[in-house]
Parts: structure tokens; C-alpha cells; sequence
């Protein structure tokens, strides 16, 4: 008979009996949408058909890297930071957030928080430091502050400047789990000149499919999600200096680009604000 018990079993195999491959999962599917190839059949299937409800879905997954490139750069060039606490890392694809900022300073140190047990098996393998720096990756919930910041000092000094990055991943908290109140008991941990990289799925009146694909998906996928007004992601950086040009599309978040035009608007608006 085999011991299966949790103080004998590989914790690669502990997390592969966590994976459902019979439900579409976020993580998955925005996989799918990057043009990963770390999804399955049901995630496939349930992202072609958002996409049929909302056909610019794709442009928002590409939309919300980018801006977390964008940021990174800025963050590590401009204003100097070394340290990163990535929650709702999501899938690696290309250009997470430690490939962007160890390529300016390699020697930059950060820490990846997910609770889905694919990220997981696939973050231990692929997120990997440069020798100067380091990374480390939690098997942890957004909800769960405390052990967040406990566990995240083994590798992050938090007398120092952090950057905390919730990039698509506060749309898991409903209203009624306080949601403001977990990112500020998350920045009021961190230092002054810390900053918070945010983006959000927003409910625009000019994009009525957007919410046609949200009531998809919470009815088949999960988890959750709950929309919030442009206005509402903006309060996440009360009290923190907004960076400009404050909270908008994240198409729209400094782009780079050289004819001038304002790219195409997407309905997940980010914004960069710094801790006084």
C-alpha cells in the first residue's frame, strides 16, 4: 500500500492533486488568451466562448502585461526600487515582473504570491533569479495578509522601498471581504517611498459586453469575479501620490508608441501611486 500522507508525498505531487482540469480557471484562460500553452481543454473552450461575448477580451491580457512592463521599468529605472511583492502572479509567460526589473538592476529581489497549485508547479520551474538577485514564490491567498508579510521577509527587507504588484487579482475580493482594506493593511506594512501597481476589470457603460462575459464566467468559471467602476479602482490609491496619468485604461498607462495617438481603450484600468 502506498503512503500517501502529506509528510511523505513529493509537494509537486501534492500540488498536481490540487489542479481541477474540470473547471475553466482565470489563470488558465488568460494563459490561453497570451498564447500560452498551459491550459486545458475546458479552459480553452470557455475562453472562446467569453471571447465570442466580448471579442476584445485578448487585447486586455495583452493590455495588462504591457502595463505591468511599463511600470516595472519605471519603477526600477526611475524611482529606484529593488524589491517586489507579486501577488496574483498568474501563469509565467514572457516579461514577468523579475525578467523585467533584474534586466535594469540585476540585482533586485522579488517574491510571487499565488494560490493556484498550476502557477505554482509551473513558478518554482520557471521563475528563476539572476544570480545577484533572488525570487521566491508562496503558496498563499490574497486574503491571507499576515502570512503574506511574515513569509515575504525571508527574501524582502521591508525597512527599504517594495513595490506591491495586484495586478488583476483584486477582482477575486467581493465587497463584502473588504478589499480596500486588505491592500491598505498590505501598504501600510511597507515603508515610505513603496509604491502600489494596480489594475482592475472596470464596467464601462460604452462596453456593455464586457459585463455580458463577466456573467459567463461567473456562472462556469472560477473564481469569482467582481466588476467595480473606474472611480471605485481608484480609491485603492487613497491616501498614496498618484503617479500620472493617474488611474486609466491600461493601454493608456504611458504607452510606447511614436505616431502620438492614444491607443485603444480597454476596460482594465491600472494605475502607479507611491507611499508619503
Amino acid at each position: 500500500m502506498t503512503d500517501h500522507s502529506p509528510a511523505t508525498e513529493d509537494p509537486a505531487a501534492t500540488l498536481r492533486r490540487r489542479i481541477n482540469t474540470l473547471q475553466p480557471h482565470t489563470a488558465r484562460i488568460w494563459n490561453y488568451w497570451l498564447g500560452g500553452g498551459d491550459y486545458y481543454e475546458v479552459d480553452r473552450v470557455a475562453g472562446d466562448r467569453i471571447r465570442e461575448l466580448h471579442p476584445d477580451i485578448g487585447e486586455y491580457a495583452r493590455a495588462d502585461r504591457l502595463f505591468l512592463g511599463r511600470a516595472v521599468r519605471h519603477l526600477v529605472a526611475e524611482a529606484g526600487i529593488r524589491q517586489f511583492l507579486d501577488i496574483g502572479t498568474g501563469l509565467p509567460t514572457a516579461e514577468n515582473t523579475h525578467e523585467v526589473a533584474q534586466r535594469v538592476a540585476p540585482e533586485a529581489r522579488i517574491v510571487y504570491v499565488d494560490n493556484d497549485p498550476l502557477v505554482l508547479a509551473h513558478a518554482r520551474a520557471l521563475l528563476t533569479s539572476t544570480p545577484q538577485g533572488a525570487t521566491d514564490h508562496l503558496d498563499e491567498d490574497l486574503r491571507n495578509v499576515d502570512a503574506i508579510l511574515q513569509r515575504a521577509t525571508a527574501t524582502l527587507d521591508f525597512s527599504r522601498p517594495v513595490a506591491l504588484m495586484l495586478l488583476g487579482v483584486v477582482i477575486f475580493i467581493d465587497d463584502e471581504e473588504d478589499p480596500y482594506g486588505i491592500v491598505r493593511r498590505l501598504m501600510d506594512a511597507l515603508p515610505a517611498g513603496s509604491h502600489l501597481v494596480l489594475s482592475h476589470t472596470v464596467v464601462l457603460p460604452a462596453m456593455p459586453d464586457v459585463d455580458a462575459a463577466v456573467r459567463f464566467w461567473n456562472t462556469h468559471g472560477t473564481p469569482r469575479l467582481t466588476q467595480r467602476t473606474p472611480e471605485a479602482v481608484a480609491r485603492f490609491f487613497d491616501g498614496l501620490d498618484l503617479l500620472e496619468p493617474g488611474v486609466v485604461s491600461c493601454s493608456r498607462w504611458r504607452p510606447e508608441h511614436a505616431d502620438g495617438a492614444d491607443p485603444r481603450e480597454v476596460a482594465m484600468y491600472g494605475g502607479v501611486g507611491r507611499k508619503r
